[in-house]
């Protein structure tokens, strides 16, 4: 029988998880069992870029046997930040109240969503962190913990954030954030989008909260990760970096007397 649409997660309303897709076949109907299991309040929105092993058929599958899952067709793989963009520019047009982020391999425990959004009643941004206190990593191998865990550092230094996992993906969204930033000047993709957001998030003076969570390596299709996505994300952070210290001197804000400059 069809699942109906709720009215809700307690202390955030309307909650839509955005799941982007692209060759998610194996994990698409476990992982959506699972958000609905952990939260069954919530809905979901499978963007799906065209996948050729017939995701977004298996996708239109769920959503007519309830009516808590949607289905966003796209026309091709256009990368992780262009999914995000048109799901929130989705949630948005239909008054959803927050909007998570997930990955669709089973990484992003979705048994770990309810602690995500009871931090969201009080905070304008959650970030599902693998590196703050409590925090799990599970399964990866020793080069993508160093690379993850020197990437964050170099964003923090480098941006001035107090954010210690800003690649993480795993985020909650409230509409009032998602209204405060800049979308439409958004254009970096993977670990870089990531980042790109906490930026925007912090500049606007928005609360950001990072809640512990286990992140596990996916069991089943195959990684999108690339070298590509993390020199894009080092060219980014480096250049969003020298902007700010640029908009720091033109305010005036000089720091020390040895030149150093304070940021804003």
């Amino acid at each position: 029988m069809r699942q109906r649409r709720t009215q809700g997660h307690p202390g955030v309303g309307r909650v839509l998880v955005v799941i982007p897709t692209y060759n998610e076949a194996d994990n698409l109907t476990s992982i959506v069992a699972r958000v609905h299991r952990a939260a069954p309040q919530v809905e979901v929105l499978v963007a799906d870029d065209n996948s050729p092993d017939g995701t977004g058929a298996l996708a239109d599958d769920l959503a007519r046997a309830d009516a808590r899952v949607h289905v966003l067709h796209r026309p091709g793989k256009e990368g992780l930040g262009a999914a995000y963009l048109a799901g929130f520019g989705w949630a948005r047009r239909r008054g959803y109240d927050a909007v998570v982020e997930m990955d669709a391999d089973g990484s992003h425990a979705p048994e770990d969503l309810p602690r995500l959004l009871a931090a969201a009643v009080d905070a304008d941004v959650v970030i599902g962190s693998r590196w703050t206190a409590g925090a799990r990593v599970v399964n990866w191998p020793v080069r993508r913990l160093l690379l993850s865990r020197c990437g964050n550092l170099y964003a923090r230094w480098a941006l001035g954030m107090p954010v210690s996992d800003a690649t993480g993906g795993y985020r909650v969204y409230r509409r009032a954030a998602l209204a405060a930033v800049d979308l439409e000047s958004v254009c970096s993709q993977g670990y870089a989008f990531q980042v790109e957001l906490s930026r925007l998030a912090h500049r606007a003076g928005l609360r950001m909260v990072e809640v512990p969570i286990t992140f596990a390596e996916r069991e089943r299709g195959a990684s999108k990760m690339s070298p590509l996505i993390v020199v894009e994300a080092l060219w980014r952070i480096t250049g969003w970096a020298v902007q700010d210290r640029r908009a720091a001197v033109r305010r005036g804000l000089h720091g020390t007397p040895t030149g150093q400059v304070r940021w804003p």
